[in-house]
């Protein structure tokens, strides 16, 4: 059996892990006011070549988003997402359970366009009834996207100009950002990222860590009491040593953005690979998510196979799947796609 079905199905990247046991008996402070967590955190403000960005620990994706969106949108306010954002599709209604409407726009392969951001504000203020409405209050894109797409640095510089000019935050959810950050197609770097727009993170769960992200508020942004907010959104953990020492190991040097590279590595070869076996490309993912159609009747032989996963319904006989690669993935498992398949 190979294992493509997601990048986060294995533990830790092992200089992670070692530098979690070698301070495993460490006595620390709490609450990611510990030595490492503060290292960790100068270390992204170096790599972002923004030194005053304020950064906080988090255990998980959801939480982030749903801290991030509700600390920072007054209580009418919503966020706009593509119509395939994952606060949109993918989190439970996480978003919305904290009272933030999210307010969806149409995407061409996963990406929201300026355009139509600017479009759905305008057409609200000019709306008389407005006051009756959910206020649009942040625009929210990830990046890589749901279907492995990039953001271009002008298309980046459009979302953030819409941002500038109706008031309101730019958002970039990073789950997977250290394999956009080291697609052989993307123009833009971490500083570049920082730059264009007031609030993202920098995924550790799915890129090497056994869990957390590194939230960074880029503009002197951050919430007031943000610690206090953290805390009351079910955030804040004690040991806070656990998300810190890992980020103090992952850009140590640039293990970040070589987790990155491998991932991209393997899955440009799984890419040729599938392509010469006569998979039809769903689209041309640059990233680590690769989709692929194929006729239903061949999904439970695949299936038997490859750990893999359901996207969509291509149409009535075909669907399109997914697999992915990641910081564990070597290149011998890529290569014998050809002999399993």
């Amino acid at each position: 059996m190979l294992h493509f079905l997601n990048d986060y199905q294995e533990g830790a990247h092992p200089e992670v892990l070692k530098k979690l046991i070698d301070t495993n008996f460490e006595p620390l402070p709490g609450y990611g006011e510990d030595k490492y967590s503060l290292s960790a955190a100068e270390k992204i403000r170096d790599a972002c070549e923004c030194p005053e960005a304020e950064v906080r620990f988090i255990a998980g994706g959801t939480q982030t988003n749903v801290l991030v969106i509700d600390s920072m949108l007054k209580s009418y306010e919503g966020v706009i997402a593509a119509e395939t954002g994952h606060v949109s599709v993918h989190e439970a209604g996480a978003v919305e359970a904290s009272g933030h409407k999210v307010l969806t726009v149409p995407h061409t392969e996963g990406k929201l366009h300026a355009a139509d951001a600017d479009r759905l504000i305008a057409d609200f203020y000019n709306d008389e009834n407005h006051e009756h409405m959910v206020f649009p209050g942040m625009i929210y894109i990830s990046h890589p996207t749901e279907y492995g797409t990039l953001y271009t640095k002008a298309e980046l510089e459009e979302i953030y100009s819409v941002c500038r000019k109706w008031d309101i935050p730019l958002y970039i959810d990073g789950a997977r950002l250290a394999y956009a950050l080291a697609s052989r197609d993307t123009d833009l770097t971490l500083p570049d990222i920082a730059r264009l727009c007031d609030v993202f993170y920098i995924g550790g769960t799915k890129c090497g860590a056994l869990c957390g992200e590194a939230l960074v508020f880029t503009k002197n942004n951050m919430p007031e009491h943000f610690t206090t907010l953290i805390k009351s959104h079910l955030a804040l953990g004690a040991k806070g040593r656990l998300t810190g020492v890992q980020f103090d190991a992952l850009f140590t040097d640039d293990l970040y953005f070589r987790i990155g590279r491998r991932a991209i590595d393997t899955a440009m070869r799984m890419k040729e690979i599938m392509k010469e076996k006569g998979f039809r490309l769903y689209l041309d993912s640059p990233t680590n998510q690769q989709f692929f159609i194929i006729e239903n009747s061949k999904v439970p032989e695949l299936y038997s196979k490859v750990a893999c996963g359901f996207m969509d319904k291509y149409d009535d006989e075909h669907s399109i799947i997914r697999l992915c690669t990641s910081w564990a993935t070597d290149m011998r498992s890529v290569e014998a796609l050809r002999d399993v398949i």
